[in-house]
């Protein structure tokens, strides 16, 4: 066996309705002036927003907490910039992502952009990894599905470039990650579904990748499992707590695996569709995930079977069956399954292709000549 590091740097917090007292417990990461960065809408009409201010002004070694509420589904730059303006403005010493992935993403931009003497372009356009100054981040998720309180990156889109890509660096680990499966109780249908098989998309893409370890694929095998047993639960019942939580849960644990063993194509050829498109990330994932499955198979085939077999609670075997399965899996959530539901036209595909970007070493399937484009037609053909 070859020797692996499991990188874990934030202290987490799980249950359901702990959220108040994880806050207390953490009261000395949240000294001086504090920055909630959130999506805001849902949050603010259930009374969340006003309860987490607060129960943050309450704290011992917090002086002002000041709100960012303009955050998109896809993130913008443009957004980032105005936040970071804010985050200076308020001398802020600390920030919390309150919200959906979206939310966190962009409060680790604002807190590298805010805290770090680079300019924010140098990390979005050039790769550059923040290192200085980054602000302390502590990430309260409120839906299942991103990963991102317990990852190192965040994802934004250029939406004038339509450019969709990542800042990375360890330094954008949350110090603390509070995950409160309550938040997502009153989480609608379709996100709900979007957000729930974008954690089977992270067990599957980290159980395959090159970068994976028996610890991250233990934890694959028991996410997908879940997300088997719960998210079809929750398309008969959206009231099912027990299956928020589990669902929570799956979600926390795949952000782990997201900062250990990474993912592969699916989310890489995501970026363009999302920036080409302006929808969600999971309702990206789930068109292009049949197509994926049809050629990682040939790369992967025990692998990709014994997945197939845990999320489908049934015995599958070879290529046909597998592609099957989570074809049928994905029409069960209501989800698309070909890149013509977006209305992508047959000649974007070229651009997309060439759109796509960062590392592919980690997928199996990286090595079938012109993947990028096979995927993307087979996606779009459905």
């Amino acid at each position: 066996m070859k020797p692996h590091q499991i990188n874990i740097p934030a202290k987490i917090y799980f249950g359901r309705d702990i959220w108040e007292e994880s806050i207390k417990d953490i009261e000395a990461l949240l000294s001086g002036n504090v920055m909630i960065v959130t999506t805001g809408r849902s949050l603010t009409r259930l009374g969340y927003l006003e309860r987490l201010k607060e129960q943050l002004s309450q704290c011992a070694l917090t002086k002002m907490v000041t709100v960012f509420d303009k955050v998109s589904a896809n993130p913008r730059l443009s957004e980032v910039r105005e936040g970071i303006e804010l985050a200076k403005e308020s001398s802020t010493d600390v920030v919390v992502g309150f919200g959906g992935g979206s939310a966190i993403d962009m409060a680790k931009a604002v807190a590298a952009g805010a805290g770090a003497y680079g300019n924010i372009d140098e990390y979005f356009y050039n790769g550059k990894e923040p290192v200085d100054n980054v602000l302390p981040i502590i990430a309260i998720p409120t839906t299942a599905g991103t990963g991102s309180e317990l990852s190192k990156a965040a994802i934004i889109t250029d939406d004038v470039r339509k450019i969709k890509s990542g800042i990375r660096g360890v330094k954008l680990y949350p110090k603390a990650a509070i995950v409160d499966s309550v938040f997502t109780e009153s989480v609608p249908f379709h996100i709900t579904m979007e957000t729930g098989f974008d954690v089977f998309a992270h067990a599957m893409e980290s159980y395959l990748s090159k970068a994976a370890s028996p610890f991250t694929q233990m934890q694959s095998e028991h996410a997908a499992r879940i997300v088997g047993e719960m998210l079809p639960r929750l398309v008969l019942d959206m009231q099912d707590i027990e299956a928020r939580k589990y669902m929570s849960y799956a979600s926390m644990i795949m952000g782990i695996n997201l900062g250990n063993a990474s993912t592969g194509l699916p989310h890489r050829l995501q970026y363009p569709l999302g920036a080409a498109t302006d929808t969600s990330h999971g309702k990206g994932l789930a068109a292009l995930y049949t197509a994926w499955v049809h050629y990682e198979y040939l790369y992967s085939e025990q692998k990709t079977e014994k997945l197939m077999r845990i999320l489908m609670g049934k015995d599958i075997r070879g290529r046909e069956e597998c592609t099957s399965a989570m074809h049928a899996f994905i029409t069960s959530l209501k989800l698309p399954t070909s890149l013509r539901d977006f209305n992508i036209k047959e000649e974007q595909m070229d651009d997309m292709a060439r759109a796509v970007s960062g590392s592919l070493f980690n997928d199996p399937a990286a090595q079938e000549p012109d993947i990028i484009r096979k995927i993307y037609r087979k996606a779009w053909e459905g």
